[in-house]
């Protein structure tokens, strides 16, 4: 009878022990979304106190966001450090509209554009944290990797093919910014 009250004991204890991890997986996993929609309102309010922003001059205003387009040469750290003091980042493409947009803006040249893989190799992420959810945009052959090429150029294209290409992030290129 002792072993049975025992036995009845023990396997209370792993029952609640299992139901107790599977309670921190689920607040783990809320908190994580949680953390993932405040994300997610903060650019939707800054979003929208643009709509009737007037973009700082020597920006370009194209729905709800202004874009700065360097005529300088900087290494990709130096350019997003550029857009940051100026309360911006570099340009994450949201929509096809908006590649449209930048293969415009960089008619003469390639352009440093918010897209790294420098935190893990082959992980493309955006500067604020979302991961690359299409490859179409890139260019025939890359992402070619290695570790040197961490950092993404735009590149102007007529054909409509893919523009980005993967390049060292210490190369000089102009970029843009986005409010």
């Amino acid at each position: 009878m002792y072993q049975s009250f025992l036995d009845q004991l023990q396997t209370s204890y792993n029952n609640l022990t299992k139901e107790r991890d599977q309670l921190q997986t689920s607040y783990n996993n809320l908190t994580k979304e949680r953390d993932q929609l405040q994300k997610e309102r903060d650019g939707l309010m800054r979003k929208f106190s643009i709509l009737n922003y007037t973009c700082p001059e020597g920006w370009q205003k194209f729905e709800s966001s202004c874009y700065f387009i360097s005529t300088e040469k900087k290494t990709w750290r130096e350019s997003r450090q550029y857009c940051l003091k100026r309360r911006a980042d570099l340009v994450i493409v949201n929509s096809d509209k908006e590649l449209t947009l930048i293969k415009g803006f960089n008619e003469v040249s390639d352009t440093w554009i918010g897209l790294t893989d420098s935190v893990t190799e082959g992980t493309w992420k955006w500067v604020d944290g979302t991961p690359l959810t299409t490859q179409r945009y890139w260019r025939r052959g890359d992402p070619s990797g290695g570790v040197r090429e961490n950092c993404v150029l735009s590149a102007h294209s007529s054909s409509g093919q893919g523009t980005w290409n993967d390049y060292p992030c210490s190369y000089n290129s102009s970029w843009i910014c986005e409010i």
